[in-house]
């Protein structure tokens, strides 16, 4: 929501006496990186946050966030199967080609199995598969890949192939681009990103000679490791490093985090473990209104009543410095005045809570109560009014 010079002051009685707190420290080898709290959107940690980079397979997330928008709208569904064609099978296959689910050629897999393949194996195979079968060719599902980040707003992200692998610099992202797609894949999938992302391993493929089962684990290096964690993807490439792009959930909070540059496969778990741990310990959720409560009301245009009061949707929290809670300036804004109709429950507003040494965090307002269409009368009435500035 686009935030206009329109703000309010919230009354005060809603801020907690302050005692400043300083921002929590923390230093890491990676290159690049980056934090945010999801509850509050606060962001708790950024360095190199806008330097493109290549993202290796962590631009699989895309992929899959293609795919789920599909099978969300009915136009991909999870059944349906995909032939493995010969052309693919063969550049996709063996230790030149990376990480891979293991298919065979010719062979039909679920979209299913494709995901899983993509997300818990980190296949190069499985995301070609899944592309050709979604568009008929890779390039095709690239447009798709690019048309979604425009959407999702990615200003500095790229996308040249469906697997992140090295191609001149065509491909490239940023870290708070990564957490961007992290976070619309969380929010807007829900159920898929609980069904696809925090399967330990997966099992796909057989051996050679003696045709045993091949089952691959997990490359996520804070599964298992983080309480709460459930996702996304690593990525390694020479160029790029060794990189992750990862979320957890603790008593309310979720956390999204990306390390990109490490120097080995051992520092990107150490690395990840320790970023998110800082996360929730050094920060804490901190209440400043209860759902439902009545917090600012705003102006309406074209309505059946002129004003609508602007509540909590839920219990809102800031994310501040753990032990203590730092001066607090709460402001509400929104593109004012509000056009009817209004619906109940409608987010047409947003409490911004400002803290020294950290960005501003923007909690959603909601609508109390419908508010409908005016009249012609009413509309020519307040028209007539408006003339006069009244």
């Amino acid at each position: 929501m686009k935030r206009s010079a329109t703000a309010l002051l919230l009354a005060t009685s809603l801020i907690t006496a302050p005692a400043m707190a300083a921002k929590p420290p923390f230093d890491t080898p990676a290159p690049v990186a980056f934090m945010q709290d999801l509850s509050s959107g606060a962001v708790l940690y950024a360095k190199a946050a806008d330097r493109r980079m290549p993202p290796a397979s962590m631009a699989k997330i895309m992929t899959v966030y293609v795919a789920f928008d599909m099978i969300s709208r009915g136009e991909l569904k999870l059944d349906q199967t995909f032939a493995v064609r010969p052309e693919t099978w063969k550049k996709w296959h063996g230790p030149a080609a990376g990480s891979t689910m293991f298919l065979s050629v010719n062979e039909n897999v679920s979209v299913a199995n494709l995901l899983y393949g993509i997300i818990t194996l980190s296949g190069n195979d499985a995301c070609v598969v899944l592309a050709e079968g979604i568009s008929g060719t890779e390039e095709a599902f690239v447009s798709r890949m690019n048309e979604q980040a425009k959407k999702l707003g990615l200003r500095n992200s790229h996308f040249g192939n469906s697997n992140g692998w090295p191609d001149g610099g065509i491909t490239y992202v940023t870290a708070r681009d990564l957490s961007a797609l992290a976070t619309a894949t969380i929010q807007k999938f829900p159920k898929l990103y609980k069904e696809f992302y925090s399967k330990p391993n997966f099992t796909w493929g057989r051996t050679m000679g003696s045709g045993q089962a091949i089952t691959q684990a997990n490359r996520d290096p804070i599964l298992g490791r983080v309480a709460g964690a459930d996702g996304l993807k690593t990525g390694h490439t020479e160029e790029a490093g060794y990189g992750f792009t990862g979320s957890a959930e603790q008593n309310g909070r979720r956390l999204v985090m990306v390390m990109a540059g490490l120097t080995s496969f051992n520092q990107r778990i150490e690395e990840s473990v320790r970023f998110m741990d800082w996360g929730f310990r050094a920060w804490q959720a901190k209440p400043i209104v209860k759902a439902g409560r009545k917090v600012e009301t705003a102006e309406v245009q074209g309505g059946s009543s002129t004003r609508v009061n602007l509540v909590a949707p839920r219990d809102l929290t800031a994310t501040l410095p753990g032990g203590a809670v730092p001066d607090l300036q709460l402001r509400v804004v929104y593109n004012g005045p509000i056009k009817a109709p209004i619906k109940k429950g409608q987010h047409i507003a947003d409490l911004m809570v400002m803290s020294p040494d950290m960005e501003p965090q923007y909690l959603p307002l909601v609508a109390e109560t419908d508010v409908a269409e005016a009249e012609f009368f009413g509309r020519a009435w307040a028209g007539f009014l408006s003339l006069f500035g009244m």
